[in-house]
Order: structure tokens, then sequence, then C-alpha cells
């Protein structure tokens, strides 16, 4: 009898080291946003408002754990009409051509700190980039189990084919190359 306990905990054992968690992000409790400098002395802010995003971890604390991001670029929101219908087209998104910006990659635990490594694709443009990520931890609330993260880093949007330039009469660009991308994530889990 005692043989056959052995057997099915040798059987059980990898299955459980193998089990994965699966979240799901908590769209009205998120926010994508980015900021980029504006005629050399200020900066707009802006952020998406359509998105999905899967995190993966087969660890309580999410080191190696993989995540899979999308947003629909036509969804990108400045607070002006004008201005957002200018990033939704050519010179900048191009929506319609290219409708998602995704991003897959893993997040990574070094020592207390979180990195977030991957590939981002723009306009059919795939880069590699590192993203600093601040763990909030998890909750059970409200019958589910929350996590919360903090997401930060920056890219150019040249090296993404967003191209359009002008200057100001000060030699400046009216929209700077470097975009810092600033995320407050919040997941539920879901199995």
């Amino acid at each position: 009898m005692r043989s056959i306990h052995i057997l099915l905990a040798l059987l059980v054992l990898p299955a459980v080291a193998l089990a994965q968690t699966v979240w799901t992000i908590d769209k009205p409790h998120t926010r994508i946003g980015f900021s980029v400098a504006h005629m050399v002395v200020s900066e707009t802010e802006g952020n998406f408002t359509d998105f999905d995003g899967k995190v993966t971890s087969k660890a309580a604390d999410f080191n190696g754990a993989n995540v899979e991001f999308t947003a629909r670029s036509a969804s990108v929101y400045t607070g002006d009409e004008k201005r957002d219908m200018h990033l939704k087209g050519d010179e900048f998104f191009d929506a319609e051509k290219f409708p998602e910006i995704k991003f897959k990659g893993d997040l990574v635990k070094e020592g207390t700190h979180y990195m977030l490594k991957g590939n981002l694709t723009l306009r059919d443009v795939t880069q590699p980039v590192t993203f600093q990520v601040v763990y909030g931890g998890t909750v059970k609330a409200f019958g589910t189990e929350k996590a919360g993260f903090k997401l930060s880093g920056k890219i150019n949007r040249q090296d993404y084919g967003l191209k359009w330039s002008k200057t100001v009469e000060s030699g400046g660009l009216v929209v700077g190359n470097e975009v810092t991308i600033n995320c407050k994530i919040e997941l539920n889990k879901t199995q």
C-alpha cells in the first residue's frame, strides 16, 4: 500500500510542478500611458483605451512569467481630437494599416527588482525592449485574486517608423523622439 502512495505521489508531483496560473488585465483598473516632449519645453500625455493582456506564471512571485499584450492603435487618446486623428494617421501609428501594437516577453526578477524583457511591435517593426517593473503584490478581494504592477521605460519612436518631424523656430523638435511608457496594471486571476 505504501508503494502505491509513493507511486501516486511521483505521478502527481510533475503535474503540480508544471501548474500555471493565468491572469488577465482588469481593464477598468489599468492605464496604458505614455508621454513625450512637446515644443521642447513641455510634455504631452496620452493613453490607449482598447487593450488586452495575459500573464501566465508558474511562480507565485511572477518570476519568469510570460506576458502578452495587445493595444488597438486607433484607441490612442490624448484629450485633443485633432491631435488624436493625427496620431492615428500615416505620419504616426497608421491605425488603419497597422491596427495593433503588440508586446511579448517575460517578467524577470533580479534581486528585489523586476524587469519586463521582450519584443514590442509597432507598425510591423519589432524591437527588443526592457521595462522596469514594480510588483505591488497580490490580494484576495470580492471573490477573486488580484495582482498589481507599475511599469516604466522609454522607447525611441523613430525606431518604429513614427518619423513625423517638425521643428520649432529655435531648432528643437515639436514632438520629441523619446517616448516614456508608464503603465499601471491590475490583473485578475482567471485560472
